[in-house]
């Protein structure tokens, strides 16, 4: 009976995609920074400073070897920072590069929901201005983490963009969620870009609609890696990626919109989700592919 009811409860785990057993996870809200613990030791960051562009999550550790899989700066395009969310070219603003003169997406302080146990979740209000005007969006986003074992650490990223007024995106590929792999684990240093069709590089992802990728590489003898998962419920779903051999990957309709640009009336709420999967081994090793079927049995509009 006692055999039956684990098997229950694992089974009934798997089909709502949340971890039937976790690592324990606690968070702590510092000056600039939410810092999330998996088994006592970092995780992740989220930093949220006014003088940043834009939020954003570094470090990224892998579970296995305890380092970035991410990097915060780094050449060629130091603008990219870790694990993010921003857009350029929205209503003649930057809210991605360049200073922030041009744009910041400004934090206006993240919110702990759970800070410690199975799993971590804290929302954050941010506005998307330019000094001493307006704002003209106000996104909210809500973050769970949780680390289902000791070689999967796992992220949902939930966003909803409301236009404060009318907003026009003109054609960029600079927007919306991305990554930046550090420079050990890109396809340049010998790591492995691939999507869920089983294409790989640059030259086989770019541009194309796939529901996930992952990127990953070997670092010091240890193999470990970052997928993005789409949710289903996305508008475009799925969208094309931007990709690049030195590390970037984003999944991203903005480089291939419709008349080159994109209209959202004031008032008109964008909602996206994303899942991020940080983790230890190759592609197959981690079952990308099975969370990802998992994560999509799930998906709600």
């Amino acid at each position: 009976m006692i055999t039956n009811r684990i098997c229950l409860l694992i089974a009934l785990a798997c089909l709502l995609s949340l971890p039937a057993f976790s690592m324990p996870l606690s968070a702590i809200l510092e000056k600039d920074q939410l810092s999330v613990t998996v088994d006592g030791k970092l995780f992740t960051a989220y930093k949220f400073a006014a003088t940043q562009k834009y939020p954003y999550f570094f470090p990224v550790n892998g579970p296995a070897s305890g380092t970035s899989v991410t990097t915060e700066t780094s050449e060629p395009y130091p603008h990219h920072h870790s694990l993010f969310f921003g857009c350029d070219r929205v209503n003649g603003g930057n809210y991605w590069q360049d200073a922030n003169g041009r744009g910041q997406i400004l934090s206006q302080g993240p919110k702990i929901e759970e800070a410690k146990g199975e799993r971590i979740s804290f929302i954050d209000e941010c506005l998307w201005k330019q000094p001493d005007q307006e704002p003209i969006i106000r996104d909210t986003r809500r973050v769970t983490i949780t680390a289902p074992d000791a070689t999967h650490c796992i992220i949902d990223f939930e966003i909803s963009l409301e236009p404060l007024v009318d907003i026009t995106i003109e054609k960029t590929n600079h927007s919306l969620f991305s990554a930046r792999m550090i420079p050990e684990l890109n396809v340049t240093s010998g790591g492995t870009l691939i999507n869920a069709e089983g294409a790989s590089t640059e030259k086989g992802t770019f541009g194309v609609k796939s529901p996930w990728c992952d990127y990953f590489g070997t670092r010091n003898g240890v193999t470990e890696g970052l997928a993005i998962f789409q949710n289903p419920a996305n508008r475009w779903y799925p969208a094309p990626w931007f990709t690049r051999d030195y590390g970037f990957f984003s999944p991203t309709p903005m480089y291939w919109l419709e008349g080159d640009k994109l209209e959202l009336p004031k008032g008109e709420k964008l909602p996206l989700k994303y899942r991020v999967i940080v983790h230890a081994g190759d592609t197959k090793t981690a079952n990308i592919a099975d969370l990802f079927q998992q994560y999509s049995n799930t998906a709600k509009p």
